[in-house]
Parts: C-alpha cells; structure tokens; sequence
C-alpha cells in the first residue's frame, strides 16, 4: 500500500492551501492600511492636530554681530544666508508633518535638529570673525528658535 495521497487528495490540499494564501494576503493588506490610521477620539488631542502648526521664530543672528573684517565678510555673508535657509527648510518640515508624532515630536524632530545646525553654523561665524579680530563671545544663546502659532 503506497503512502503518498491518492490525486483527488492532492488537489484538495493545493486549493485549501491557496485559499489560506489568499486569506492571509488580505489580511495583511489590511492590516498595513489600517495600521496608519490614527484613532477616532475628540477632544483637545484632534484639535491640536487639525489647527495651524505655526511658524519658526529665531532671534536675529546678523543684528547681535560685531563689526565684520572685509576679509571675513563673504564667509559671514555665506552663514548668514545659510542661517536663513534653515529656518526656512525646518519651517517647510513643520509644515508637511503637521499632526504627526506624539507632542514632544515638534521639539525632538525640527527645533532640535535646527539648533544644533544654526549653533554650528554661528560657531563658524565667530570664527571667520575671530581669525582677524577678537572673537565675538555670547552668540550661543541665538542658537535655539521656538514655534510661534
């Protein structure tokens, strides 16, 4: 007596075993849509969500400056326009992720982020200014932007 399944068997097992295929395809499917979807709740939550996300404030970087060197002048120029790109590109990002992550998401994800970049890119301000002159002091405190709604 053989082992193996008798054809009508075999092709029994195939279709249930494409049906199950079919099944947890669509399932998956979704289950990957809905798993974007954020909850139905009212409130303050979705509200927040819905309303503007604001814009980005920076204090002026290129008022608090020293005299400029001429020899310093086009790197300063270059940062300055660098600084003002920034704010613009993180105020783009704010824009286009408005109701996403949790509430510390604006905080973690753009103003952090920016701070980081304008400290640096104020750093290499005071020392382009610093190579022919005294280096400005106290610009770091310009480093950090806030929302403004």
């Amino acid at each position: 007596m053989s082992r193996a399944l008798p054809k009508y068997d075999k092709r029994r097992v195939a279709v249930i075993g494409g049906a199950a295929a079919v099944a947890l395809s669509g399932a998956v499917i979704a289950g990957s849509a809905l798993a974007g979807t954020p909850a139905k709740s009212g409130g303050a939550a979705q509200a927040r969500t819905l309303a503007s996300p604001g814009t980005i404030s920076c204090p002026d970087v290129a008022a608090r400056l020293p005299a400029v060197p001429a020899s310093a002048q086009a790197e300063v120029d270059r940062d300055l326009a660098l600084l003002k790109t920034q704010i613009q590109e993180a105020d783009k990002r704010l824009h286009t992720t408005a109701g996403q992550g949790g509430p510390d998401f604006v905080d973690n994800a753009i103003l952090g982020p920016l701070r980081d970049k304008r400290a640096s890119t104020i750093d290499r301000i005071a020392i382009a200014i610093g190579r022919t002159t005294t280096k400005p002091t106290g610009l770091d405190s310009l480093a950090a932007c806030t929302l403004t709604k």
